[in-house]
């Protein structure tokens, strides 16, 4: 039923301004009698950050911002959903139009600048939903006006760690000036520790909350040798590889759209993320597991990003352009290569390709 729905609206989805269209998934996802999914082949079941996934393919930040629709999500068979990016007080984000759409290069520019309902509405819906099961995670972001945006951080994570299956820091969108300032070593270690300290301090009433760092792809690579190394000082649980990118790839087609102001996310992000995502992992050594997002839709895409480091992955701007049949197909493609590689899980496969992907030349 829901691939004839997705074949019968995506055509006046793909014609009409795209974050119109998104408001428009996301209400028609809210009301919509959904089946469950069947369930997994338990040779996708994934373990990390202490979290069971029954697979390993989630929901980018982005999609859901205000989590009005986590269950739903759910129910479409995905193993994870991650709300958000939720600011402490509301705010409209930046002037419309904010979204623009690559047809031609499958790629998506934005400049939404943390629209937020805040933390107050998202915290409700999360309470409401507690008992309903699922991973759950929650991005969580600063005010654009803070005065301390570390404290706003902070404060989050003492509101959303009894609800949140696990807390992303979201310190590398583009699109909030001065935010991806919180990447440098010292400013970094400072928040992390800030946070982290928070963190066990409503331990005891919320439980472990695993806390992840979702960083840009355009970070060099001295820059990520010291977010790495803070993140594993700190005792991160994780990180998220990456947010969406400032560059634009000489190849672009749809040259007029890209010279647009904002982050590039889908197809044309997939060689930069990977390739940050691959750099990353030999830093950590398997200090903590790594999610990849950027660029997936297909699921030899999503196949790379597991060689190149990746435990889970997660999607989004490749949903604009594929649908949900993406959903199946990087499963399958998955079962394939376990299948393929007379393996049991997905353990064997993460990582194998990165020495190999790290000595490529830098992609264009």
């Amino acid at each position: 039923m829901i691939d004839f729905f997705e074949r019968l609206t995506r055509p006046f989805l793909q014609a009409i301004d795209p974050e119109d269209a998104h408001g428009l998934t996301i209400a028609m996802l809210k009301y919509a009698p959904l089946p469950k999914a069947a369930a997994d082949d338990k040779r996708l079941a994934t373990r990390a950050f202490g979290l069971n996934f029954p697979n390993p393919v989630g929901i980018a930040a982005g999609l859901d911002k205000n989590a009005e629709i986590p269950d739903a999500l759910l129910r479409l068979g995905f193993g994870f959903v991650e709300v958000g990016t939720v600011t402490p007080l509301p705010q409209r984000g930046n002037p419309r139009p904010r979204v623009f759409r690559l047809e031609a290069d499958r790629g998506v520019i934005n400049r939404l600048g943390f629209n937020s309902q805040g933390g107050q509405i998202v915290l409700g819906r999360l309470a409401a939903r507690a008992d309903a099961g699922g991973i759950v995670g929650v991005n969580i972001g600063a005010n654009k006006d803070s005065r301390d945006r570390v404290a706003d951080y902070v404060s989050m994570i003492k509101q959303f760690a009894p609800v949140a299956s696990y807390v992303t820091i979201n310190i590398s969108s583009p699109n909030t000036p001065g935010l991806r300032d919180l990447q440098q070593a010292d400013a970094l270690d400072d928040l992390l520790a800030r946070v982290i300290e928070a963190r066990e301090r409503v331990s005891q009433d919320a439980g472990p909350t695993p806390v992840l760092l979702k960083i840009a792809p355009d970070l060099s690579l001295a820059q990520l040798d010291d977010v790495v190394g803070v993140a594993r000082a700190r005792r991160l649980d994780g990180m998220i590889v990456g947010n969406t990118t400032v560059a634009r790839p000489p190849g672009l087609r749809e040259r007029a759209k890209a010279k647009e102001a904002g982050g590039l996310s889908g197809l044309p992000l997939l060689p930069l993320a990977t390739r940050m995502l691959a750099e990353t992992f030999v830093r950590v050594e398997g200090a903590f597991p790594l999610i990849g997002v950027g660029g997936i839709d297909s699921g030899a895409a999503a196949l790379a990003k597991f060689r190149a480091g990746a435990s889970l992955v997660q999607v989004y701007s490749g949903l604009v352009f594929r649908g949900l049949g993406l959903l199946g197909e990087i499963k399958a493609a998955l079962l394939g290569a376990l299948t393929g590689g007379h393996l049991q899980n997905l353990t064997t496969l993460v990582g194998a390709d990165a020495p190999a992907v790290t000595a490529e030349p830098w992609p264009g």
